[in-house]
C-alpha cells in the first residue's frame, strides 16, 4: 500500500492524506460495483494498508 500511496502523492502531486482518502474511495466503489467480491476487496485493502502501530505519531 506504502508503494501506491508514494506513487499518488508523487505522481498526481497530492499528500499522503489525500491519497489515502483516494484508496478508501476506490475500495468502497469497487465493493458497491462489485458486492459479491466485497470481502476480497476487504481483505486486499486491509492486507497492504497502514496499521495503527507502524505510525510513531499519536
Amino acid at each position: 500500500m506504502k508503494e501506491l500511496i508514494d506513487k499518488l502523492t508523487t505522481e498526481a502531486g497530492i499528500t499522503e492524506k489525500q491519497a489515502l482518502q483516494s484508496i478508501t474511495i476506490i475500495k468502497d466503489y469497487a465493493k458497491q460495483k462489485f458486492p459479491v467480491f466485497a470481502g476480497a476487496i476487504d481483505k486486499v485493502f486491509d492486507k497492504y494498508s497502514p496499521k495503527e502501530e507502524d505510525d510513531f505519531m499519536p
